[in-house]
């Protein structure tokens, strides 16, 4: 049986009761694995499944709803008692995993080695979205204050994020060399045994290999229904398949829509899919040489027929955009702009205007193929690109490019990293942000004039109006194709009822109370 879940629809499932759930585990083939864990520095699709099971932000929400519902988290109360400084009150008795209570100094730690950095991965994350936050400081054990450098329109949706989840100070500054002082081996060595304040503790955690989740049993809030759930690296789609099949896997992940079939007469198995809060793209460097003409990038662009892309790889479930806009960024949603569209004739004319002489265009993308239909999607790429007179080659390796001077075009993925378009296109575009760091987008002043009125607009109009602006800049000087948000399916045992909830970043594996039940027992 198939179940479609749309981005708009609430998802709910029954919790399992703790007498049946407390000999019931659970293991989960997935297509990758990450090699560290540490929620401040991940930035990727695949760490960002694995961090909700075992850390807790300050504010919560009901993530079975697009629309944010902010609830109370490791924080019970919070308001603006000033128009930059948020004062949280804290829940009492919150104990770590390694047993330490939570106090006041573990928040104002964690959030102040995010937005005060001094390790480099941090660093990248405090530019990319926490660069408005000041600092955090303790009122008393159970009281801090976060201050920001400007009035900042988003105070909720950035206390919820993966980077601010709240971490113990004494544990991490105990990993290494000295334990009253913080140095970046702590946090290296954090990565591999994290300690948070979730539901589930790490019991096991093999570097791109797998992680095993255990229930915490002093965790503040609705105990963990699973009393054991182990996620393995299973990187191939078929012996993901052969795994759930034979029962060695309950939820096999990162299911492509031409396998479903194979799956759905099966009834021992269950798929759910829905499209991802996600773009995969085509990035350019508009700093090559060969590149450095946007007329260039258009016609790289308008060569490719993302429809046709999605019929014959998505079958005709992936949802193609016509702007980078999602309808989780609610009242900033903005179908109607025009950014992006598919014009060969318009993409010879600007190879002619532009006077491409037939030199190499070369298309980086990742081995082994990282995304779902990664890989047919470049072939069929490469084939519109030579229909309008581009000569375009396919370089696979698994290295990453994006920094290389050399690389001309790639294949990524543009996460929503929140629901707002600054926590999608902004965390990738905005001035001074990963894709300028890294030397392939040049940013000037009235890009970053359009960008400021956009971030800190006062009102929804001002701030979609400034957003508009943005992607005029975007449809004239290319740095991005977005092709598809994907339809991304997971199958699982007849037995076990999961499905990815709609208010989650893409991927998330959420074995929370309300999140997963199992009949019987596995």
């Amino acid at each position: 049986m198939r179940r479609i879940l749309t981005t708009t629809a609430a998802v709910t499932l029954v919790a399992c009761s703790l007498s049946a759930a407390a000999a019931q585990e659970i293991t989960v083939a997935a297509g990758n694995m990450s090699s560290y864990l540490d929620p401040g520095r991940d930035h990727s699709n695949v760490g960002s499944q694995f961090y909700f099971n075992i850390f807790d932000p300050l504010i919560h929400r009901d993530y079975a709803k697009v629309e944010p519902e902010w609830l109370p988290g490791l924080a019970v109360a919070w308001e603006l008692v000033s128009p930059t400084t948020m004062e949280l009150r804290l829940r009492e008795g919150v104990r770590f995993h390694n047993g330490d209570v939570m106090t006041a100094d573990d928040v104002v730690f964690s959030v102040n080695r995010m937005v005060q950095a001094t390790f480099p991965p941090y660093q990248v994350r405090m530019r990319d979205r926490l660069s408005n936050i000041d600092r955090a400081e303790k009122v008393d054990e159970l009281t801090v204050r976060i201050h920001v450098e400007r009035e900042e329109p988003l105070w909720e949706t950035l206390l919820n994020l993966q980077q601010l989840f709240i971490v113990p100070e004494a544990y991490v500054k105990s990993l290494a060399g000295d334990p009253d002082a913080i140095e970046d081996d702590d946090y290296e060595a954090m990565s591999l045994a994290p300690v948070g304040t979730g539901p589930y503790r790490v019991a096991e955690f093999v570097p791109g290999q797998r992680i095993v989740y255990e229930r915490f049993d002093d965790f503040w809030g609705e105990p963990a229904p699973l009393e054991r759930a182990t996620v393995r690296h299973v990187p191939e789609v078929a012996s993901r398949l052969t795994a759930l099949r034979t029962g060695e896997a309950d939820i096999a992940t990162n299911i492509a829509p031409d396998q479903l079939a194979l799956l759905e007469a099966d009834p021992e198995i269950e798929t759910v899919g829905s499209n991802t809060a996600l773009f995969h793209v085509v990035i350019f460097n508009s700093n090559h040489e060969k590149l450095e003409d946007p007329r260039m990038r258009r016609a790289l662009s308008l060569a490719i027929d993302r429809e046709l892309l999605n019929e014959t790889l998505w079958l005709g479930q992936a949802i193609v955009p016509s702007s980078h806009t999602m309808a989780e960024y609610g009242p900033l949603y903005m179908p109607e702009l025009e950014t992006f569209y598919h014009d060969p004739d318009e993409a010879r004319q600007l190879l002619e205007e532009v006077g491409y002489d037939g030199f190499e265009v070369v298309y980086d993308m990742h081995s082994p193929s990282y995304y779902t239909n990664d890989t047919l999607a470049a072939q069929a790429i490469m084939e519109m690109w030579a229909a309008v007179g581009i000569n375009g080659r396919i370089d696979a390796s698994p290295e990453w490019t994006g920094n290389d001077p050399a690389m001309m075009a790639r294949t990524w993925s543009n996460p929503m990293y929140f629901a707002d378009p600054f926590g999608s296109f902004g965390v990738m575009w905005a001035p001074g942000g990963p894709s300028e760091s890294e030397g392939r987008f040049t940013t000037d002043a009235d890009y970053a004039a359009d960008w400021e009125a956009f971030r800190f607009g006062k009102t929804v109009e001002d701030r979609r109006e400034a957003y508009g602006q943005l992607m005029e800049r975007i449809k004239a000087d290319p740095p991005v194709l977005p092709l598809w948000r994907p339809y991304e399916s997971w199958a699982m045992r007849q037995a076990v009822s999961w499905a990815p909830q709609p208010g989650h970043i893409p991927y998330v594996l959420d074995f929370r109370a309300g999140a997963i039940a199992i009949d019987g027992t596995n």
